[in-house]
């Protein structure tokens, strides 16, 4: 078979995705193929080279020293191919389909409110946006770029920080008057404390007394799965709720919520970084214009 007749570079984006993802499915997933059909071009792969790269155990796979020493010049070469493709496309306009993940707060109240302009000054894009508080994998999703509420995890994504934004407690007047305004942390143990139902709140609401951090668990009755119904219920008057102060600052300028509290706030931030797939910094047009374009219109 001559070297015409093999996609080598097909073939290292494939073996650099499994390793990357830890599996023929994960990998098979984010390529839409089968995973038997990833793991036979894995197979011809090793048969081609006459090494073994991968080995293979019901629980895990796990690299060769060929397979380690190939992965990274795997990784260095495909670099250099979208190097190549990006600087023969210089002066392209961005275009295509843009598909971004964000968090329901941050899409309703700070991205969907940029993306008229946005289409105005790249119209060639067009833009999918799915709103969900629940952390996708991009892979397997097909997202270009995801926006992250929060400390970041480690990972292979790459991100640019947005910004960041102070957490606070709010309750509605009416709230307020009916069950009266907590004057210390201690008094939240006679007031309706409204929760998320996922693991992000796992250590407890903080507040700072005498130079110590403490945590109060919030133990209400409603359990709502988002920011945006947290908000909703907390405007209703259902109870006290603590979020990012860009998510409910509308509604305190407004006078729908009131800060409580604000003498114990321990000044914690909630950072936000929009985070995407990218091997040594090579992007598509699109995304490398919709990235520049967050860090320079959001504000928090």
């Amino acid at each position: 078979m001559s070297r015409l007749d093999v996609n080598r570079s097909g073939e290292m984006e494939v073996f650099t995705r499994v390793v990357e993802l830890g599996g023929f499915s994960t990998a098979a997933r984010a390529f839409r193929m089968t995973p038997s059909a990833v793991s036979k071009l894995v197979a011809r792969l090793e048969a081609r080279l006459g090494v073994r790269l991968i080995n293979r155990s019901t629980r895990k796979l796990q690299l060769t020293p060929e397979g380690s020493a190939f992965y990274e010049r795997a990784l260095r070469i495909l670099d250099e191919i979208s190097a190549a493709e990006r600087e023969a496309a210089i002066g392209a306009t961005p275009s295509g389909l843009l598909r971004v993940n964000t968090s329901v707060p941050f899409g309703l109240r700070l991205l969907l409110p940029l993306l008229p302009d946005f289409a105005k000054r790249y119209p060639d894009i067009k833009v999918e946006v799915v709103l969900t508080d629940l952390v996708v994998d991009l892979l397997e999703e097909r997202a270009d770029v995801a926006i992250r509420v929060g400390l970041m995890r480690e990972s292979r994504l790459l991100a640019r920080k947005l910004g960041e934004s102070r957490m606070v407690v709010v309750a509605s007047p009416g709230y307020l008057k009916e069950r009266g305004t907590p004057k210390t942390p201690d008094d939240l143990a006679d007031h309706n404390l409204l929760r998320f139902g996922f693991a992000k709140w796992e250590n407890g609401w903080p507040f700072k007394i005498d130079g110590e951090t403490i945590a109060v668990m919030p133990s209400g009755n409603a359990l709502v799965s988002d920011g945006e119904a947290m908000q909703h219920l907390a405007v209703a008057g259902m109870g006290l709720a603590r979020l990012a102060r860009f998510h409910v600052e509308a509604d305190i300028k407004a006078g729908r919520l009131v800060p409580v509290l604000e003498a114990f706030n321990p000044g914690d931030i909630e950072p936000i970084h929009a985070v995407f797939v990218g091997h040594g910094g090579q992007l598509p047009a699109r995304v490398r214009a919709f990235l520049d374009y967050l860090v320079e219109t959001v504000r928090l």
